[in-house]
């Protein structure tokens, strides 16, 4: 046995959602081995005391824009209209160099908050690509595409530059180091594309059995646009042109009609939620409820640091239970283990890795975090999943280990120079962002 993990209070999120006291966690070759309230026989090389600690799967952000994190607090308190336009102008002066570390900067940031896997819908997936694999972190990886294309051009999947990019990802990084890495297919959303690209690229998720990330019906100015252009609804459009078909995880979908819903849950689409992101845009947040009771997914996500000021997912978790509670006058709705099942056990559903992860459960990846339950504000203790939602912080965070080697503990990031990736924000990046800027 590699590593035993021991005298831990074990948040499972198994099938009977068993939180085990004083419980012992056997991590060999990369994998779960022994879960058990008594120590194995097995010995093993490495022992890490867990006592006062919670131990629990690490948590899945499913939608996110790590290099926005260059952006962090530059466009807050301006309208949704002026930071999509600061936006675009502002992330169109980087380069792959100052997305590779503004990238390594979220990624690390995720570390430090328990997250093992993240869903990425961006520019620069190359970039985001290789700062995944050094880190050691999962992630699901999508092209943010958009453009809108001429009924009367000529389009070839072949020879378009954003087709191109997808199959040159595909090929280079879908399946990285066993699936450590996946490539998605990828639109921005349904008002900024039309039919030919969203048919093209979910052809070719279907052929290559990939994922599609994008964003659905978060406002109503989107929803009422498309129906005045096109009679349908976002959602009924992409339905119209296959989108569906392939294993699809949608951002926000806040604005879905109950018909909507039923349709998307007949087709397993994952509703993600981003509490955060859409309070913070003055955006109405995702019927989580409702979603489920349609039979969709729903998983947790925190949008880039641009839009939310941090990658926090226990903030988002506890965000996503009081939202639903605001909107429903229920202090009893959402309860605290069905956050921690949206972002562990949905969340590995959403990026195809239900096999994987998700769970402590033997003969699952050691992907686990351990939660410092020693400090104030975290006891006393009475029910483990609600002070884990209600009460712990990210910074409360320990040890952040994906399949079983530690990406960060007690402020050490092994596989992140953190020195380096701080000097290359601050010597490369942001001068670039700032290029050109009047009186800068």
């Amino acid at each position: 046995m590699d590593t035993l993990i021991s005298g831990v209070t074990a948040v499972t999120m198994n099938e009977k959602l068993d939180v085990l006291f004083g419980a012992y966690l056997g991590i060999q070759d990369g994998k779960i081995t022994y879960i058990g309230k008594t120590a194995p026989a097995e010995q093993p090389s490495t022992i890490i005391d867990g006592t006062g600690m919670v131990a629990m799967p690490g948590l899945v952000n499913c939608h996110t824009h790590l290099s926005s994190s260059v952006l962090r607090n530059f466009l807050d308190d301006t309208s949704r209209a002026e930071t999509l336009e600061q936006l675009l102008t502002r992330q169109a002066k980087l380069d792959t160099r100052a997305a590779k570390a503004a990238a390594q900067l979220a990624i690390a940031e995720c570390l430090r908050f328990g997250i093992t896997s993240v869903s990425d819908l961006y520019d620069f997936p190359e970039a985001t690509a290789q700062a995944v694999a050094e880190s050691g972190i999962k992630a699901n990886l999508a092209l943010s595409a958009y453009r809108f294309i001429d009924q009367n051009e000529d389009f070839d999947f072949e020879t378009d530059e954003q087709c191109r990019e997808l199959v040159r990802l595909t090929h280079a990084w879908h399946g990285y180091d066993n699936g450590r890495i996946k490539i998605d297919a990828g639109i921005y959303a349904e008002y900024t594309s039309n039919f030919q690209l969203w048919e093209a690229l979910a052809d070719f998720a279907a052929e290559k059995g990939l994922r599609m990330q994008l964003h659905l019906s978060e406002t109503q100015e989107e929803v009422d646009g498309c129906e005045d252009r096109t009679g349908l609804t976002p959602a009924e459009l992409l339905s119209c042109h296959r989108i569906f078909r392939v294993p699809t995880t949608a951002t926000t979908c806040a604005q879905l009609t109950e018909a909507e819903r039923q349709l998307l849950g007949k087709h397993k689409v994952t509703a993600v939620a981003t509490p955060i992101a859409s309070l913070k845009q003055g955006l109405p947040t995702t019927p989580i409820s409702d979603c489920v009771k349609a039979g969709m997914n729903v998983s947790l996500g925190t949008g880039g640091a641009a839009e939310t000021g941090n990658l926090d997912m226990f903030e988002v978790m506890r965000s996503a239970c009081l939202q639903q509670r605001l909107s429903g006058g229920d202090a009893a709705k959402l309860p605290a283990t069905a956050a921690l099942m949206m972002a562990t056990v949905c969340g590995a559903t959403a990026q195809g890795r239900s096999e994987e992860c998700g769970m402590l459960k033997e003969g699952m990846d050691a992907d686990i975090v351990l939660v410092d339950f020693s400090a104030p504000h975290l006891m006393p203790c009475h029910n483990v999943p609600a002070g884990l939602v209600f009460s712990a912080k990210g910074g409360d965070v320990a040890m952040t280990m994906v399949r079983g080697k530690i990406l960060y503990q007690n402020g050490q990031f092994p596989t992140i120079d953190m020195n380096q990736v701080v000097s290359e924000m601050m010597e490369y990046a942001i001068p670039k962002l700032l290029e050109n800027q009047q009186g800068g």
